[in-house]
């Protein structure tokens, strides 16, 4: 029997476009035999809309130029309690009508209101199963202090970095002088709950730092400041087990491959930048290879991750050191993590059935 889901894109933060794009891509794939879709969409305001399969016909990465939901006057009610599961429809008439009932959430929303915990607060409040990580999860891995701080305490290696709110400065204006202290440049200053490198920036001396702060903060009130790590950026995708099983990392390790770029921002990224190259699989030693997987593995398991996670590392001389944990990362065909699961045997479209089938089987307590 046929599974009813609800591909949920858009949002309110700097990642819209980039949930548009990643949205077409899983419409694309999505096995139909298996799944009907409802694509709904929220736009930049926070409104949520019916959209139509052609709409995210052209949603595509165009000469630098990002998609966007728009308010068609159609408004989507989630259910009103836990006693249903069906979505109610209001057209631009003012008339209302069910969409029916569905069987989960398909949430491919990167950046705060979306990867951040709030969705899936929303959906768990009403008990809609839905893909990726539950609330915490979700949460502490957007936050970018918060989670550094729980992978140290558990031995995981991460960069080191100081925290400062813009309260903070505003209170202490002189501070701005001592962030660099500890630390070793080139620094990175970026925002503390923000993906995709939006509002990162690479600094080499002390002067830089007001700029960069400025950047940031234009994107979150908490900012971290990072000590640059000397290695190779290399990537793993992790995949929640079945059952009690361990979860399951891809085979293979991808790098990021940087070639007269400073570092892997926003238009190299998405927008096709030049001085970036993917090396899949990337060229690691058995037991590099072992390092990486365990280190990811411990991380999805203490940050309370679930679903899917790609988990980013720098390869040092003295072994991996943890970058981000993305609990929602891209997921265009060409993105990274499917990619990852490609090369591992897991085709995009069989990835995307299994991920669904995780959260509907997923106890309604976790």
């Amino acid at each position: 029997m046929k599974r009813t889901v609800v591909l949920l894109f858009g949002g309110r933060s700097s990642e819209h476009g980039i949930s548009c794009v990643t949205a077409a891509g899983v419409l694309r794939a999505i096995d139909r035999e298996l799944f009907d879709v409802i694509p709904v969409g929220i736009t930049k305001h926070g409104a949520t809309v019916l959209m139509q399969e052609e709409d995210l016909s052209g949603y595509e990465l165009e000469a630098g130029a990002l998609p966007e939901v728009l308010d068609n006057g159609t408004r989507v009610l989630w259910p009103a309690s836990t006693q249903t599961r069906s979505l109610t429809l209001i057209d631009q008439s003012g008339a209302l009508r069910t969409l029916g009932h569905i069987d989960a959430v398909l949430p491919m929303m990167h950046g705060p209101y979306g990867e951040d915990g709030t969705i899936q607060g929303m959906l768990d409040l009403i008990d809609l199963p839905y893909v990726g990580s539950g609330v915490l999860g979700s949460a502490l891995c957007m936050d970018k202090h918060a989670v550094k701080t729980i992978l140290a305490d558990a031995g995981i290696a991460v960069a080191p970095w100081r925290t400062v709110t813009k309260q903070q400065l505003e209170r202490d204006p002189y501070l701005a002088e001592h962030l660099d202290e500890g630390l070793n440049y080139p620094l990175f200053v970026k925002p503390a709950r923000a993906g995709s490198s939006v509002g990162v920036s690479r600094v080499t001396e002390a002067s830089e730092i007001p700029a960069a702060l400025e950047v940031a903060f234009a994107e979150d009130r908490t900012v971290l400041i990072e000590s640059g790590v000397t290695g190779r950026e290399v990537e793993i995708a992790v995949l929640e087990g079945r059952g009690d099983a361990a979860p399951r990392t891809s085979s293979v390790i991808g790098e990021i491959v940087m070639s007269g770029r400073e570092f892997y921002d926003f238009e190299a990224k998405y927008l096709g930048a030049s001085g970036v190259d993917l090396a899949l699989p990337a060229k690691v030693t058995p037991e590099e290879f072992t390092a990486i997987r365990d280190a990811a593995v411990l991380a999805f398991e203490v940050a309370q991750c679930a679903g899917l996670s790609r988990i980013d590392f720098f390869l040092t001389a003295d072994g991996p050191v943890l970058n981000e944990i993305n609990t929602l990362p891209g997921f265009t065909p060409i993105s990274m993590y499917p990619r990852l699961w490609q090369e591992s045997g897991l085709g995009y479209t069989e990835l995307i059935t299994e991920l669904i089938e995780l959260a509907i089987e997923r106890p309604a307590s976790y």
